[in-house]
């Protein structure tokens, strides 16, 4: 590993069962295929596979004081992510979700909110988020003591030192507008889903949210489309890269890892549409297994596969 990546918001544990019809009534009881248990996040599931894919990534985070706590850090460093700028918290349990994934590959949810949205950044965690060639702010707007103008200033501070940085959010609310509008001024690739860039923008087209985001000061937009593949949008031209054709086992993670595909394709100095295309054979590997660190073994096999799989026409 050589290029250093900085990963900084949410860090989560996901507990997820397969396949997932329908909940037991009462206290019945159902037999499933399998259970894991996966490090997850905008930020903990985009750190697992840029380690896989070669990058040297660094995770900044939260997690409880507790043996969910123990176990996400565990694995983590277990995966090849340096979680020597981990905060454990005692104020708060680790941030959980149980997810219930059904044939489709979709995946209802339950979520415990915990430890990773109060993440605080000391000096020694800014100097090296700010000395990084690369850094994804994952989770705008869920991130308590961050949103705003810390997150602002972080990022600027990043990109004055050189750094490339990329960021997205996750679960829209009344946070969600006026941190991104803090951030985007700071931020060389704002990568979020389709569905939900629409919903905090309240426009109806692609076109149209591009620019509602390019206006509050996003440089590039590379929308997560789900089957759609994803879409990338610059001051010069917009470009659909399709989806590949895979059997879905759980989409779990597919977006963040969409995210650390992307940051490991600029590493290797991939231009912008071969970064999306890399980036979304990440994503469709990890839709082939349970978990958001599924599929994904290295950067060699994820680059044949990108070289290799069908495209999905939509």
């Amino acid at each position: 590993m050589s290029t250093e990546l900085v990963c900084i918001g949410l860090t989560i544990l996901d507990i997820l069962g397969r396949h997932i019809e329908k909940i037991p009534e009462g206290s019945k009881n159902e037999i499933i295929e399998q259970i894991r248990l996966t490090p997850a996040g905008t930020a903990a599931g985009a750190a697992v596979i840029a380690a896989k894919l070669g990058i040297k990534t660094v995770l900044v985070g939260a997690l409880g004081n507790d043996d969910m706590g123990d176990f996400v850090e565990r694995v983590l460093v277990k995966q090849g992510v340096d979680t020597s700028y981990m905060q454990r918290r005692s104020d708060m349990p680790t941030s959980a979700t149980m997810l219930t994934i059904n044939r489709t590959g979709d995946r209802p949810n339950f979520h415990a909110i915990g430890a990773s949205i109060l993440l605080e950044i000391d000096e020694r965690t800014r100097k090296c988020i700010v000395n990084s060639p690369f850094v994804h702010l994952g989770g705008v707007g869920t991130l308590f003591n961050l949103d705003g103008q810390p997150s602002a200033e972080l990022l600027k501070q990043a990109k004055e030192k050189g750094a490339t940085v990329t960021c997205d959010f996750i679960a829209p609310s009344d946070r969600s507008l006026p941190s991104l509008e803090a951030v985007l001024p700071h931020v060389d690739y704002f990568m979020p889903s389709m569905e939900e860039a629409m919903e905090v923008a309240g426009t109806k087209t692609p076109e149209d949210t591009a620019r509602f985001y390019m206006k509050r000061g996003a440089k590039v937009c590379v929308f997560k489309w789900g089957a759609n593949g994803s879409l990338l949008v610059t001051d010069k031209e917009q470009v659909r890269i399709p989806a590949y054709k895979v059997d879905v086992v759980d989409t779990t993670g597919c977006g963040d890892s969409y995210c650390a595909g992307f940051a490991a394709a600029l590493a290797r100095g991939f231009d912008l549409k071969k970064a999306c295309r890399f980036a979304t054979a990440t994503s469709a590997l990890v839709a082939t297994g349970l978990g958001s660190d599924a599929g994904v073994e290295n950067f060699e096999k994820t680059l044949q596969a990108m070289e290799t799989l069908p495209v999905l026409n939509i």
